[in-house]
């Protein structure tokens, strides 16, 4: 989860900017006088540089807090922390995905044409892009060699799996990524150059394209949209996506909501600011900003199907290897966004939503429905921070 010493004499006399002590088997028994929602705590100390973390046997807090002090830190220096994966060409082209846990950011960026060099954490400083890590930390649940071949292959000695059934085959027990009896938030945890095609150096410059990832449990997103920069800057700002079981504890089915900077649980400072950054990085680099929808098709959650990695991936190809400039657009009336009229290996009925629901007028309702669930949420940012960009939002 964080990045390793090349030889352990390198560890000679090394001192720590912080240290994480985990106790996940102690509880904070007395956690309501305490003011906490459960037994669990995180409990970071900045003057002291220390931090204790108390009953959760999920391991992403012992990155995730040190991922929200690099969220207070790095804008101080004019650096802009990210919570996004990253994946770069032969060309030197850098890719950036942004999104929240179940959006597909780990599975898309471990890309077999594309050298990796990371899959949740990032910063963007004047020479680049950088991994703030050394590994990566993948969702194990219905893993295969077929659907995900770069993370299934990357278990093996070294790797560390974390709240995973087993089960008996030929006489020892195997990991069974399909058993989610005990979680659906299984996880895995292994060193970057476990991928075989990793990014060595960790780090490249500046970024061509910038995805929004986004689970959308209405059926409402394309799978895949053009935005303008303004627009880039609404979406990044609103974070829509939706909770997908295993998660969150306590959460069954898809749920929309909205995580500022698709990542609003580690930020320490106001959405707005690392919006700023954005936009600094935007207007100096000239990327191309896209939303990429690996949710739902045909209806909402119950009634659609959930896109297939496969359609997915050839979205995500489209734009990395420039074929999506070869097609004519479409403009969306409500969200303004721009939809591609063809991309290879994708079946242009379903770039169009609406065409996918049996009921058009059902879409129209849902469609505007989550427009006004996208306006409501904004009206938190008017008026803060230089710009508003509230009017490059859906027009209802």
């Amino acid at each position: 989860m964080f990045i390793r010493a090349n030889e352990e004499s390198d560890l000679d006399g090394f001192d720590p900017d912080f240290t994480v002590i985990n106790a996940c088997s102690q509880v904070d028994e007395d956690w309501e006088r305490h003011g906490l929602n459960s037994e669990v705590a995180c409990v970071f100390n900045v003057e002291k540089k220390c931090a204790v973390i108390f009953g959760t046997w999920y391991g992403g807090e012992n990155k995730k807090g040190i991922f929200s002090l690099m969220n207070y830190w790095l804008p101080m220096q004019g650096q802009f922390p990210m919570h996004c994966s990253a994946n770069v060409g032969k060309a030197g082209d850098l890719a950036l995905f942004f999104g929240l846990s179940g959006t597909g950011k780990t599975t898309l960026s471990a890309d077999p044409h594309r050298a990796l060099i990371g899959d949740d954490e990032h910063g963007w400083d004047e020479d680049g892009v950088f991994n703030f890590e050394g590994g990566c930390y993948a969702k194990t649940i219905n893993l295969s060699e077929e659907t995900e071949p770069d993370i299934y292959r990357a278990i093996h000695r070294d790797a560390m799996l974390e709240n995973v059934a087993l089960k008996e085959d030929g006489g020892k027990l195997v990991p069974d990524y399909f058993d989610t009896s005990k979680t659906e938030n299984g996880r895995v945890s292994y060193p970057i150059f476990h991928i075989e095609n990793y990014h060595e150096p960790q780090m490249a410059g500046h970024p061509k394209n910038i995805i929004f990832l986004s689970c959308d449990a209405f059926g409402v997103l394309p799978p895949i949209a053009k935005l303008t920069p303004e627009q880039a800057m609404y979406h990044f700002i609103s974070g829509y996506t939706a909770k997908v079981a295993g998660t969150e504890r306590g959460i069954t089915e898809p749920s929309a909501t909205f995580s500022a900077c698709f990542g609003a649980a580690f930020l320490t400072l106001h959405p707005t600011r690392y919006a700023e950054l954005l936009k600094e990085k935007l207007e100096k680099h000239s990327a191309n900003a896209w939303i990429v929808n690996s949710g739902w098709s045909g209806g909402a959650y119950g009634v659609g199907k959930r896109m297939s990695i496969k359609t997915t991936r050839a979205c995500v190809n489209a734009i990395l290897d420039g074929t999506i400039e070869n097609t004519t657009w479409e403009k969306d009336e409500i969200f303004g966004w721009e939809l591609p009229a063809s991309i290879p290996d994708v079946d242009s009925s379903v770039l169009h939503p609406k065409s996918t629901w049996s009921n058009p007028e059902e879409y129209d309702a849902a469609e505007k429905k989550l427009a006004e669930m996208y306006v409501k949420n904004f009206e938190k940012y008017k008026g803060k921070g230089d710009v508003d960009y509230s009017i490059y939002g859906p027009k209802i």
